[in-house]
């Protein structure tokens, strides 16, 4: 019973943050308001335990994290993904934007060990709150093991929302950019039309494309299973077959680099060559139920937040925010021009360094969701904004943070 009960109340928040969010039309992105209500429950009736009880538990989320990188692997193409460079680039420039600002600004303002124990959760969300929380807690230095979790639940309420508005905006102008486009591709059919039928072209067939020209894809998919044997298991099957190939090269290289970015390029190369399906694990159909646990666990680790914590350290913990959001906007700004991003997709790569994966996709998707029309609106925008947000939130969330947070705790 109480595992069940344990299980409505998690989803029960859930469904509120999407409830709120399809309301305000992703002004209000889902993962804030779920977010929220966590906080505010914990603080007040519902079990510090619930996540756990309701089998979101530790070794849920061993399998979870990867399996779903590898998933998102399949919802990219592979040299739409080497094109992404530059939002690495952008993201990373926001990183040090963000590091410049506050240590400069920050020091005049604040000591030292406040700032370096709270800016690396701006810079890489919850990885790396919990990286300085767990050394903090090494070097037994207690008093500062409050602003890494602050931070990182105080940055989140404004990152969402915030990343939430600049993709939105985006949105418009990629939509009027494809409504522009369609426009004047319809007219040079027309006029193309109306000039083969002034020169009375010869009836007959139309030239087919030859079979060496179609995709390698297709060509690769010749060996699948029939339908009747290409069930759910035998797609998880596969899905774990390739999560457990990249977790044995990541072991390999010894941690050089970052298990969950192996996930993802090992998912989009077995993709490519046709071993898994376009986005697998919702053919399979676990997809939602395992992200809605991946969220569940990270939003577990808001327990230990109390009421007296945010309250005493709230003045340097939004000072710091807001320096540190400067700095991002300032450096992607600087960058966007150059490397062909508009302002707000380069903000918006830049802002992924406050929470990274899932909510960067989850974010992107709602939006997606909301600004589209049709189903081939809502695909336009998704292929052109969920590469940059996914590139740079790894690059961000997965490799910097990690080295930004353990410069700092040597630097304490």
């Amino acid at each position: 019973m109480v595992a069940i009960l344990s299980l409505m109340v998690v989803m029960g928040f859930m469904m509120l943050g999407e409830w709120v969010s399809t309301r305000s039309r992703a002004y209000v992105p889902s993962v804030f308001i779920t977010a929220l209500l966590f906080l505010v429950g914990f603080w007040t009736m519902v079990p510090k335990n619930i996540v756990p009880a309701a089998s979101f538990g530790t070794a849920f989320i061993q399998i979870t994290q990867a399996v779903l990188l590898v998933h998102m692997g399949t919802l990219m193409d592979l040299r739409l993904l080497l094109k992404q460079w530059r939002a690495v680039v952008i993201a990373l420039s926001g990183v040090v934007g963000t590091v410049v600002l506050t240590m400069g600004i920050g020091r005049l303002l604040f000591d030292w060990h406040t700032i370096v124990a709270s800016v690396p959760p701006l810079t890489g969300g919850l990885v790396a709150a919990f990286l300085m929380t767990a050394g903090l807690k090494a070097q037994h230095i207690t008093a500062l093991v409050a602003f890494p979790v602050a931070m990182f639940v105080m940055h989140s309420m404004l990152g969402y929302p915030l990343t939430a508005w600049m993709l939105k905006r985006e949105s418009r102008r990629l939509l009027q950019v494809r409504h522009v486009d369609v426009t004047v591709a319809t007219a040079d059919s027309a006029t193309s039309a109306t000039v083969q039928t002034t020169a009375q072209l010869p009836a007959g067939p139309l030239p087919t494309v030859p079979a060496k020209v179609k995709s390698a894809k297709t060509q690769l998919r010749h060996w699948q299973l029939p339908a009747a044997y290409d069930t759910s298991a035998f797609m998880l099957f596969k899905v774990a077959a390739v999560t457990g190939l990249a977790e044995w090269t990541a072991q390999l290289a010894h941690g050089t680099v970052n298990q969950y970015i192996i996930c993802l390029v090992f998912g989009v190369i077995a993709h490519q060559l046709g071993f898994l399906e376009d986005a697998v694990l919702e053919k399979a159909g676990v997809f939602h139920w395992l992200m809605y646990g991946l969220l569940a666990y990270i939003f577990a680790n808001l327990n230990i937040v109390k009421i007296s914590m945010l309250s005493g350290i709230l003045i340097p913990i939004v000072t710091l925010i807001v320096l540190g959001v400067l700095g991002m906007w300032i450096a992607s700004s600087l960058l966007a021009r150059p490397l062909g991003f508009s302002r707000e997709m380069a903000f918006a790569s830049a802002l992924t360094a406050l929470f990274g994966f899932p909510a960067d996709y989850i974010v992107t998707h709602e939006v997606t969701e909301i600004m589209g029309s049709t189903a081939e609106e809502k695909q336009y925008l998704l292929d052109q904004m969920l590469p940059k947000m996914l590139v740079g939130g790894f690059a961000t969330v997965s490799v910097a943070s990690v080295i930004i947070a353990s410069i700092f705790l040597k630097i304490l």
